[in-house]
């Protein structure tokens, strides 16, 4: 992560922290994370597409790391996150006209919000795990996910505010994040009540094996940033789903 800059930007009425790599007239790559990740996830590309010219900018996506995280799910919708990405624009992109996007999984949705509804800012788009999907005016997205996946499905799951929160402390930040991170398990993600992560509280979690391309400093990131801040602002934009 070397040469990786950090800083804090105004924007829409938040405190938003963004990483940034590249030179300053190079065209820039606006990365979007999801849940339950930072910035730190473009670590990797932000170094390879500097490397080649382009203006690396990572932000941590209000309520997540170092970004402020509003209290209320309904300042989560997605005219509150693509306003804060807007005003990251007009902030960094100079006089750059157009820029590239990239966002994987809530910034994905996100960067298709961004797409939709300031299309004359967006270059081109790489979506990665969510394509786009309109809404269906005559089914709220919360409902429609009970009804074909059940009440155990994660986002269903994440609705109640607090409720996972809770869960999620009791049962280990560091083992959530771990296995959130490196699970395998096919079909749609089930959090059963009476174990939501598929394992019990475990005092030797520090001794399991982790794949290489995450290392335990890696987890060690997440973990610390978000004992800092909390899962609730990342768990609001689920919240947000029906608004």
């Amino acid at each position: 992560m070397e040469g990786i800059d950090h800083r804090m930007v105004s924007v829409n009425g938040i405190t938003m922290h963004i990483a940034e790599k590249g030179p300053k007239e190079g065209p820039v790559v606006l990365l979007l994370h999801g849940f339950p990740d930072l910035w730190y996830t473009w670590r990797h590309q932000i170094s390879g597409l500097s490397s080649l010219g382009y203006r690396a900018v990572a932000p941590d996506l209000r309520g997540y790391g170092d970004s402020d995280s509003p209290e209320s799910f309904s300042e989560y919708t997605c005219l509150n996150v693509v306003g804060d990405l807007v005003a990251l624009l007009d902030s960094v992109a100079g006089n750059q006209e157009k820029v590239f996007l990239v966002g994987h999984d809530w910034g994905a949705i996100i960067g298709w919000f961004l797409c939709l509804f300031r299309p004359e800012k967006i270059n081109g788009f790489v979506c990665l795990s969510v394509p786009y999907r309109s809404r269906n005016p005559k089914v709220k997205p919360v409902q429609g996910f009970k009804a074909v996946f059940g009440d155990d499905y994660y986002i269903c799951r994440f609705q109640e505010p607090g409720k996972i929160e809770g869960e999620i402390a009791s049962a280990d930040p560091r083992i959530f994040l771990r296995n959130l991170f490196t699970g395998r398990t096919l079909g749609p993600p089930i959090l059963p009540k009476d174990n939501p992560f598929g394992e019990k509280p475990n005092p030797n979690s520090e001794n399991i094996e982790l794949p290489e391309w995450f290392s335990k400093k890696d987890l060690d990131f997440y973990v610390s940033k978000f004992e800092k801040a909390g899962f609730t602002g990342g768990l609001n934009y689920y919240r947000a789903m029906d608004l």
